[in-house]
């Protein structure tokens, strides 16, 4: 890792020529690809505004939160975007779990010519400040409070880091960088969707210096990339019972805007939707070991009448819907 320290990007590539933005911005590169580069997703579908915004944070040093509802890829789409940058990229996951000295560092027993001596061990924090790494704090909306003012200082651009048991102030590297993802913007838990998160500071969400909104893709976009995940299905039959596939989706969704029901079915379940059917060579049932057993029991007719409306099949649960109107 002492290599990593010093390394940089060599050189500056156009975002039209990377990913296929309109746009003279150019973005730094890395010669040498690391072994903390993220692998290159070729069935990637990036969203051009999100992309730029990501890539202010690469090019200009800037805080950048990408915002969304669940398996729309925000985390992949940083670590896609630093695939293609070759930067090296660390993503933490912040759970419950999390503490400070996770984050910041702490005294271990080692052995050392035989003997037991104490020494510290700094965190992921100090690691990644001293080296041209991209920081992702996944899920940064379910960190503790109380742990998430450790990075209040890094927040700031070319914010130094204090490591009060060493004594010691941390300039980061030239290169470092930070990112986070979040399912809501700091307000915590407000619709009941997503529990265990926060409400975040507001004068730590003030920091970030970008927040940018990631929602779900495009019809044609989203089918594309469930027939890049199961190629399969990348043939003109395989394209039809794709695009239905999405139709339902986009069914739930409009439901879960209206109040309708308390779940959608986001990207990440349409890919499994489609992989169970190429399991199980049945897309009612795929359909419903992949999305309509995680419903609640209530919900469930209406979801099944949602697929019998794309699929003209009837499902055992849509028939239950009738005969309670009857």
């Amino acid at each position: 890792m002492t290599s990593l320290i010093h390394d940089h990007p060599s050189r500056l590539v156009s975002v039209r020529e990377l990913f296929n933005i309109d746009s003279d911005f150019k973005v730094p590169v890395f010669d040498n690809k690391d072994e903390h580069v993220p692998d290159i997703d070729p069935a990637y579908c990036f969203n051009p505004d999100v992309t730029m915004a990501i890539l202010a944070g690469f090019t200009r040093n800037r805080r950048v939160l990408v915002q969304g509802l669940h398996g729309t890829g925000k985390s992949t789409h940083i670590e896609q975007v630093a695939a293609r940058l070759n930067w090296p990229c660390v993503r933490v996951n912040l759970d419950g779990h999390i503490s400070r000295l996770d984050l910041v560092g702490k005294d271990t027993i080692a052995l050392k010519d035989g003997k037991q001596i104490t020494e510290f061990q700094e965190g992921i924090v100090p690691w990644a400040l001293r080296r041209p790494v991209a920081l992702i704090f996944d899920e940064f909306d379910a960190g503790r409070p109380d742990v998430m003012f450790v990075i209040q200082r890094i927040l700031e651009q070319d914010g130094k880091f204090t490591l009060l048991d060493q004594n010691q102030v941390i300039n980061p590297h030239p290169y470092f960088r930070l990112f986070a993802t979040a399912n809501t913007v700091g307000l915590g838990n407000v619709n009941g969707l997503y529990h265990g998160t926060q409400q975040v500071n507001q004068a730590q969400m003030d920091r970030w210096n970008i927040v940018a909104s990631l929602d779900y893709l495009p019809r044609e976009d989203e089918i594309s990339i469930v027939q890049g995940k199961v190629p399969r299905y990348a043939d003109e039959r395989g394209y039809q019972l794709i695009s239905t596939m999405v139709a339902v989706a986009e069914l739930t969704r409009s439901g879960f805007a209206a109040g309708d029901l308390s779940t959608l079915m986001s990207p990440r379940t349409l890919i499994a939707w489609a992989e169970n059917t190429e399991i199980f060579g049945d897309p009612a049932l795929a359909f419903r070991l992949s999305f309509l057993n995680k419903c609640d029991e209530a919900e469930r007719p209406l979801v099944a009448e949602y697929y019998q409306r794309c699929f003209d099949q009837e499902l055992e649960e849509s028939q239950s819907l009738k005969l309670a109107l009857m």
